[in-house]
């Protein structure tokens, strides 16, 4: 059932419209070289051989996972005969991504002087996969998944079609079950037309709904454990965690978990999160984190994931402060530009005659000698004195954290003003 020309293509009327880039490109007769990137199933090698007979070229099809660089130089020299006689030819790589580092540079001296014509296709981000210097060769065209009106209307040729299809069985779809399939294909044209030639084995006259899902069996989540959705995912789940939703938490805690993403790996980000974006605005967050890891590394799957759903659904719906985060980044800035700022010396330790001599320890006031538990005293080294890393957010538990704050400064305040910083930052007032 693949297209045989461009116009029959479904579902990329952004790439091959009329008036789109491509479509203008293959109407000049030179498309150049480009990079069809999208998931399984969307017509990448199909618009590469579309587009190689449009254009009247030689179609080469090599595998980056069965061909090498001896192969590549028998396409090239062919290719440099077919030159002779004003022959393009075009080299389609499926899964360029598997190329190395040194294959990948060896098509590029091919690609710039036009002997080939590269087209690859690739499934991974080609931004974490491809070099730079072949990348910007090549014209990257995007292919989404193709949307269930789309399938919908491959599902109708394939049903239809006597010469290629399912036409001469004389068949019916019901408009459920088409629909149905048309969803669960998840975008994936290939996998669609697999269901539903699965189907008309199993059905006398009309597919049902009840047939698909029996041809179907379970649908296996789209998911790359090192790859982009890798990081599309556990983006969304920060962020819906973030943004305080734990129902997009849990979904997308779901999504990895049925992706068969490491657990682990999720405890990991899950005990991150709660530092980095709960903080002190909730303490208990970072307890609840490491429990959940913990009863996961205790459990394993797939009792321990009930554990990070509960932290999932927690952090969620935590208050939300970065004021730690913020604070430490301050802090750790501040080191690298001071890294031979002394320590004072009435914060330093005596523990010998020489030392003491030497004023170690000399002025440092015990805090425990009075009643409130505080003495107002430097904690900085000069070249930082005064500077202000933390600052208390307004929300849950940060609120106390102020208040104690602000004691501190009006018991500073009290004894007659400071010499240095109170304990919020800033310089002291008397």
């Amino acid at each position: 059932m693949r297209p045989r020309t461009l116009d029959e293509v479904v579902g990329h009327e952004q790439v091959l419209g009329e008036g789109q880039p491509l479509r203008r490109a293959l109407a000049s007769g030179d498309p150049g070289s480009f990079l069809l990137w999208g998931p399984p199933g969307s017509g990448k090698t199909t618009i590469a051989r579309l587009v190689a007979h449009h254009v009247q070229a030689e179609f080469i099809p090599f595998s980056a996972v069965t061909d090498g660089i001896p192969r590549l130089r028998e396409v090239v020299t062919a290719a440099e005969k077919r030159g002779l006689f004003a022959t393009r030819t075009i080299l389609f790589i499926d899964e360029i991504h598997r190329f190395n580092r040194a294959q990948q540079d060896a098509l590029l001296p091919h690609v710039e002087s036009g002997v080939l014509t590269l087209i690859g296709a690739t499934t991974e981000n080609p931004s974490f996969e491809l070099t730079g210097a072949l990348l910007s060769r090549l014209r990257v065209v995007v292919l989404p998944p193709l949307s269930p009106e789309a399938i919908a209307v491959i599902l109708d040729r394939a049903l239809h079609d006597p010469e290629r299809g399912l036409g001469s069985r004389g068949l019916t779809m019901e408009p459920a079950a088409r629909e149905a399939l048309a969803h669960a294909a998840d975008g994936d044209a290939r996998r669609a037309l697999t269901v539903l030639e699965a189907a008309a084995a199993l059905a006398e006259e009309t597919i049902t709904t009840d047939v698909v899902a029996a041809a179907m069996q379970q649908r296996v989540a789209r998911y790359d454990k090192s790859g982009e959705q890798h990081f599309n995912t556990i983006s969304a789940y920060h962020k819906a965690l973030r943004g305080s939703d734990p129902q997009g938490a849990l979904y997308w805690l779901a999504r990895m978990i049925e992706g068969g993403e490491d657990p682990m790996y999720i405890a990991r980000r899950t005990v991150r999160f709660a530092a980095e974006d709960v903080g002190l605005a909730d303490p208990r967050a970072l307890t609840l984190a490491i429990a959940a890891r913990d009863a996961l590394h205790f459990l394993g799957s797939p009792e321990g994931e009930l554990a990070l759903a509960e932290a999932a659904v927690y952090l969620a719906t935590a208050p939300k402060s970065n004021r730690v985060y913020a604070a430490w980044m301050a802090a750790r800035e501040a080191a690298r530009a001071t890294p031979a700022a002394p320590v004072p010396l009435h914060l330093r330790n005596a523990p010998t005659a020489l030392m003491r001599e030497l004023g170690y320890g000399a002025g440092y006031q015990y805090a425990h000698d009075v009643p409130e538990g505080y003495l107002p005293q430097d904690y900085l080294p000069d070249e930082v004195r005064g500077a202000t890393f933390y600052v208390p957010g307004d929300h849950g538990f940060e609120r106390e954290v102020e208040k104690r704050l602000a004691w501190w400064r009006s018991l500073a305040d009290r004894v007659g003003g400071r010499e240095g910083t109170d304990p919020a930052g800033g310089e002291a007032h008397g």
